[in-house]
């Protein structure tokens, strides 16, 4: 298992950040328990399974939502 802390582009809206937690909890390998959306600071946390998925998966879930993503920091 691996923690993921990714940097987005301005959230505009509460819903926004509602939205992209759902997406990213949907995700096979997701720990669902560990997402965290935090609006404010417009960062995702998590912890997901490398073995099952991928960040750049995670990633494009965020953008296929319209999202932009920043930059991404994964440690084991």
């Amino acid at each position: 298992m691996k923690k993921a802390t990714i940097q987005l582009e301005t959230l505009t809206c509460p819903s926004c950040a509602q939205k992209i937690e759902k997406a990213v909890k949907s995700l096979n390998g997701v720990d669902k328990e560990s997402v965290s959306v935090m609006f404010m600071s417009s960062k995702v946390k998590l912890v997901f399974d490398d073995e099952k998925l991928s960040v750049e998966a995670i990633e494009k879930a965020i953008t296929s939502l319209g999202y932009e993503v920043k930059n991404t920091a994964v440690k084991a």
